[in-house]
């Protein structure tokens, strides 16, 4: 592996301008607009889909009747393709060159997005969703790779933090924008939408993006893709298998889960054994590293768990329409979006550790928050832990994104990224399974003693299966609107307890892994470059 830049040494700093070619240096900013579109149009349809998943939920002809379950894999569908792909997109593209994997994953993202507008079912919106995850395998690392090989090192904190920020712009725009198009058009439109902003991505890219790779590539490892995406594939079912029975003790939860911790226990030790791994784990002997990327875990862990349970308060409890809600979640992402490109000013000054440990104790206040909210709570209280959680959750992703993409050589950008890109869509795949099952379990032993018998088990599933339930019995069903609230705000204070307790988690390694700052800080982070190019 080609020895990295060390930051300290002057001989390294003195030469920035030999590293990037000078038309490539001049047109910088602009490429990271480019790049930013391209990430937009990832993380814009998963925060579009997040106020959409009650209309899918409504029956024919408004959505296509799907239930909690089916929500959640259509959710993760996308993320498990996406997060088990990504070792193998960042390889490819530091083999292949980084603007044809994402023109290529562009093209495969903008064809998904056509096939799942038009879904008949909700397993065929389901399959297609998988299409777009693969499309957006390859672009999100590749994005990220770019932006490291166009920007010389004392400017990436910098382009990382706007990088960061356009995840907030897509988090603001995504919820209004669906909203907008629920509104006015059918529920495919939110899926149909990414189409023009794909062909536009595509036609900046060829004139603005410079090419680039790894004069070095690692090779595919199939075994290993194989088995990341079985593994998280039987993991995940089998928790939202347990949320949906509301029993985790069953025989096929059981065998679900203990295989797909088998399975990637087995990918552990073929990554370790392999000479060309998709994934390098002796990157993850270093803690700091460890430290970052599970942090990017985490944060996404919660925030994905917690838009999925807030929608269903906003618009089933509280009444909000689909851009009522869009507009609701506007301060979380208007936060990040200001939050983000500072952060690392703030880093300057206070240190990795101290920043980040704030960020991941804020995160786990706004969700302990949840547990106070009831059916008639102020809505701006809603609004200040979404603008808190965007602050915190800011203070997080620019400082450990900067650890984790220096730690690597600049021609390893691409596994870098991905590296941080899987954890990241694990992080939020997991996240929607475990707090979705949660959420799922404890409504469902709330509820259950108000439906009958033989309507348990689909009525119970979700409030929003309740509610449609008590509609179709008429005046008789409006009965069970009140203890469906009911059950529903208990089972989300019991789910954002749960993710609060994680955030804690989270901040507890943070503090301990974490450089701080001045001379210790350098020190530990030119051991953390030392551990990656061991």
């Amino acid at each position: 592996m080609t020895a990295p830049v060390d930051p300290a040494d002057p001989a390294e700093s003195a030469v920035p301008a030999r590293r990037v070619p000078e038309a490539v240096h001049r047109r910088r900013w602009a490429i990271l607009g480019v790049l930013m579109l391209s990430l937009l149009i990832v993380v814009l349809d998963n925060s579009i889909l997040n106020v959409a998943i009650k209309t899918i939920a409504t029956p024919a002809p408004t959505g296509l009747g799907a239930t909690q379950s089916e929500l959640e894999w259509a959710i993760n569908s996308y993320t498990l393709v996406f997060a088990g792909l990504l070792f193998s997109a960042g390889i490819l593209g530091d083999r292949l060159g980084r603007k044809k994997v994402l023109l290529g994953g562009l093209l495969v993202f903008g064809l998904g997005s056509a096939l799942a507008a038009f879904s008949g079912s909700p397993v065929q919106l389901i399959a297609f969703r998988a299409v777009m995850g693969l499309g957006a395998a390859f672009v999100m690392p590749a994005t990220l790779a770019v932006l490291m090989n166009v920007f010389e090192r004392d400017e990436q904190p910098k382009a990382i933090g706007i990088w960061a920020g356009g995840v907030g712009l897509a988090i603001a725009i995504g919820p209004i924008t669906g909203g907008v198009l629920l509104e006015h058009f059918w529920w495919g439109s939110v899926f149909l939408i990414n189409v023009p902003i794909v062909l536009l991505a595509l036609a900046l890219m060829v004139w603005l993006v410079p090419d680039s790779r790894d004069p070095n590539p690692g090779r595919i490892d199939p075994v290993g893709v194989v088995l990341s995406v079985v593994g998280l594939v039987l993991l995940v079912y089998g928790i939202i298998k347990g949320g949906q029975l509301a029993d985790f003790t069953d025989p096929v939860v059981l065998v679900s889960v203990g295989a797909g911790l088998a399975v990637l226990a087995a990918f552990v030790v073929h990554e370790k054994r392999s000479d060309h791994p998709s994934m390098d784990v002796a990157y993850f002997r270093n803690k700091v590293f460890s430290a970052a990327i599970g942090a990017i875990a985490l944060v996404f862990f919660a925030l994905m768990g917690v838009t999925f349970f807030a929608v269903f308060y906003t618009q089933s409890v509280r009444g909000y329409s689909a851009l009522q809600t869009g507009l609701l979640m506007l301060p979380l992402a208007l936060a990040q979006l200001v939050f983000a490109p500072r952060a690392r000013l703030v880093v300057d000054r206070f240190g990795n550790k101290a920043t980040t440990t704030a960020g991941m104790l804020t995160l786990a206040a706004t969700l302990a928050a949840f547990a106070t909210l009831e059916a008639d709570t102020p809505i701006w209280v809603l609004e200040v832990i979404f603008f808190l959680m965007g602050a915190g959750m800011a203070h997080i992703m620019t400082p450990t994104s900067v650890v984790i993409m220096q730690a690597l050589p600049r021609e390893k950008a691409g596994s870098a990224s991905a590296l941080s890109n899987t954890f990241r869509q694990v992080g939020g795949a997991l996240g929607i399974a475990v707090l979705g099952s949660v959420l799922s379990a404890a409504y469902r032993s709330g509820i259950e003693d108000h439906l009958p018998p033989a309507a348990r088990h689909t009525a119970g599933e979700s409030i929003e299966a309740t509610l449609g339930f008590a509609a179709k019995l008429g005046p008789k069903g409006d009965a069970l609107i009140g203890p469906a609230n009911d059950a529903f705000l208990h089972a989300m204070h019991v789910t954002a307890v749960c993710g609060a307790a994680v955030a804690v988690v989270g901040a507890l390694v943070v503090y301990l892994f974490l450089p701080g700052r001045g001379p210790a800080a350098a020190d530990k982070q030119s051991e953390l470059v030392s551990a990656a190019d061991a």
